[in-house]
């Protein structure tokens, strides 16, 4: 099935054949990137909201296909600050692009952009909902670093509660054969939905506190941030804020060719003496952004058939 045309909302509209797809052409893409693939094309950012790495290589991934960029990295510089809504954003920015990315705090404002507009939409993140284009470039690296998905361990860590970047990477993997691990304090466990999704397609997983327990059984360890911006209760956040930081001691209890990844920013989560070790990939992580991204963005705009 094609990609042209198509928006990229929810991990849940994409199937396992559609997932692979995107990796094979971005693993194609870095090994031989196309300069010129979106010559004349423009790249609308609608960034509604705060970003540095989605943005930036969203920026990136456009620019080294040879295609320009407009928008805007804050919406106190827009019309929304007069009352625009994001229906009538849309309806006005698609007749100066062919490809739309917005980020956005309100869950459900990306779908709602796909609806107004006649051109793809790509979602770099809608509130504590979904984060598709992040979660492709997690499996991508998961991909790169592991050798494979299938069979692995993979450990959530953190803030599983409000992290899209969970949520949308919990169901991209029970696509594949994975068990994957919930490591978190009851307040900020994963959503019962996503377990009971998972024990519905009979997939295995583990609710667990203590990382340490779970840190030898585990192939990829997926630290997140508490977020700060997401709680409605500024005392519940400071009472969970610290709630895990990890440093090289970690890897006395850690399988040997662990690997560590974060969506970043971090802020306590990660000790810096982490970042020299090769079971650090998180910077790694990042640097995929931009050749998944490309992936993306040329094939809803049916550049890449």
């Amino acid at each position: 099935m094609s990609f042209k045309g198509r928006d990229i909302i929810s991990i849940r509209d994409l199937s396992k054949r559609d997932l692979l797809a995107i990796l094979d052409v971005a693993a194609k893409l870095e090994k031989n990137p196309e300069p010129e693939l979106m010559k004349g094309k423009v790249l609308a950012t609608l960034f509604f909201e705060p970003s540095t790495r989605t943005r930036l290589s969203f920026v990136s991934a456009m620019e080294r296909l040879g295609g320009q960029v407009l928008g805007f990295e804050n919406s106190d510089v827009t019309s929304v600050k007069k009352g625009e809504t994001v229906w009538d954003t849309i309806k006005m920015v698609e007749r100066y692009a062919d490809v739309i990315v917005q980020r956005h705090k309100i869950e459900g404002s990306a779908r709602l952009a796909a609806e107004a507009s006649s051109i793809p939409v790509i979602n770099a993140g809608d509130g504590a909902n979904q984060h598709p284009t992040q979660t492709l470039l997690d499996l991508y690296t998961i991909q790169k670093e592991k050798g494979k998905i299938d069979g692995l361990n993979i450990g959530f860590v953190g803030d599983l509660k409000y992290g899209r970047t969970v949520h949308s990477l919990c169901m991209a993997l029970s696509h594949f054969k994975t068990k994957q691990y919930f490591i978190a304090p009851p307040a900020l466990q994963m959503p019962q939905y996503y377990l009971d999704d998972l024990d519905e397609k009979k997939l295995p997983y583990v609710v667990e506190q203590d990382l340490l327990k779970a840190a030898p059984e585990l192939d990829i360890i997926y630290m997140t941030r508490i977020q700060k911006e997401r709680f409605p209760d500024p005392v519940e956040y400071n009472k969970l804020k610290g709630v895990y930081q990890i440093d090289k001691s970690l890897l006395e209890h850690s399988k040997p060719d662990v690997r560590i990844l974060h969506p970043l920013p971090r802020v306590n989560e990660i000790n810096m003496d982490l970042d020299e070790t090769e079971n650090a990939a998180y910077f790694r992580q990042a640097a995929n952004g931009v050749v998944v991204r490309q992936a993306i963005i040329g094939l809803v705009s049916g550049m890449i058939p």
